[in-house]
């Protein structure tokens, strides 16, 4: 467990929030036309997230293993700074990212959802923040600072962003604050 004092300095430190695409962004599904067109549905309360964090100094990144020209597009539309596509392993994406970034691993948070995930996010946990979807799969979920009220595709990175957001408040504000470990899914 991580103590609410810990979770406020971690947040304070965020720079930049990665985040995985399929099964986070979106609901994890791929959609044809008749004309056989893929689709992807993503949340625009998840947008909102992006633009409320980019608001206080938090840049975004998406980082997936998938190449489409659809999460090209999200990115733009979000002015998204970092968009990484294609990438299989992201634990070993990581180095190549906090250069291009400008940063250390400390000031990163992450969301993901699936067992692709699993590494980066245990890489991040130790000094940054992570969190899940409501729906990611159970290995993700149980090693977590957040867990989301949300699934993925449905505002789970907005769920996400504004306990971040709420932690970064609540570490500008000089008052007394407890030092109790939250449980999952709490917000401080």
């Amino acid at each position: 467990m991580v103590t609410a004092s810990e979770l406020r300095a971690r947040a304070a430190r965020i720079r930049l929030l990665l985040t995985d695409v399929d099964g986070t962004l979106t609901d994890g599904g791929v959609y044809y036309s008749a004309a056989g067109e893929e689709t992807k549905l993503f949340n625009l309360r998840d947008g909102m997230g992006v633009e409320r964090l980019r608001a206080d100094g938090v840049e975004i990144a998406f980082v997936t293993r998938e190449s489409s020209p659809l999460v090209e597009r999200r990115a733009e539309k979000l002015k998204v700074r970092y968009c990484y596509l294609g990438v299989a392993d992201k634990k070993s994406a990581l180095p190549r990212l906090l250069g291009e970034a400008g940063i250390d691993i400390g000031q990163l948070a992450y969301i993901g959802d699936d067992v692709n995930d699993a590494e980066i996010m245990s890489a991040v946990a130790n000094t940054g923040l992570t969190g899940a979807p409501l729906d990611a799969v159970r290995t993700v979920l149980h090693g977590v600072h957040y867990r989301c009220a949300r699934p993925g595709g449905y505002g789970a990175f907005r769920d996400f962003a504004e306990w971040i957001l709420g932690l970064r408040a609540q570490a500008r504000t000089p008052r007394a604050m407890d030092n109790r470990d939250y449980q999952w899914g709490d917000s401080p």
